[in-house]
């Protein structure tokens, strides 16, 4: 059996760039322990780039599409102080319902962005709740479009992942998709 590990030296040779000499103080000192393993410093980090690069339009709005059950939310983002207008009216008089206005929020309480963004959307399809998280759904995209790094924490939230759920067919010799007609003896 042979043994396929490189070293440094080996390593530095395919990517071109010069290998790590060892230093004479490490190579008198006693053999590594565990304890020194975990006393190692740590190698110097960096503060991440995004590898995306943020997508606007001619207006300076990013767009983004939404979809849950059977609702599609057509969605833009600009900076402005927080008004929601859906299907040209007020997120309060379109959805009348706290808990749907609140779906429609949180994708700014994770990003600690609320009142930072103006949102404009036109929403179709389903019904009220299927629409508010469609519209949950597309501000999460837009708000990745507009600002790549806030990924992570839309990311973590599930926001950016479309929920696929949606009504089961109706199958012919049932009453719904799973429902059997009441039983008859006689």
């Amino acid at each position: 059996m042979s043994d396929n590990r490189q070293s440094l030296a080996d390593l530095a040779g395919l990517t071109n760039t010069p290998a790590p000499v060892a230093t004479p103080a490490a190579a008198t000192t006693a053999p590594a322990t565990g304890e020194d393993y975990v006393a190692a410093p740590a190698a110097p980090t960096h503060e991440p780039m995004p590898l995306r690069e943020q997508i606007l339009d001619q207006y300076g709005r990013a767009y983004a599409t939404g979809r849950r059950k059977d609702a599609v939310a057509r969605v833009w983002i600009k900076p402005g102080t927080g008004k929601i207008t859906i299907n040209g009216r007020d997120q309060e008089v379109y959805f009348a319902r706290p808990t749907l206005r609140l779906v429609i929020n949180q994708p700014f309480g994770v990003t600690e962005r609320d009142g930072a963004y103006d949102v404009v959307c036109t929403v179709k399809g389903g019904g009220l709740s299927g629409q508010a998280g469609a519209v949950k759904h597309g501000i999460s995209q837009a708000l990745t479009r507009f600002e790549p790094i806030l990924r992570a924490p839309v990311k973590a939230a599930g926001f950016l992942t479309r929920d696929s759920r949606t009504v089961e067919r109706k199958k012919y010799g049932r009453a719904k998709a799973r429902r059997s007609f009441q039983f008859s003896k006689r």
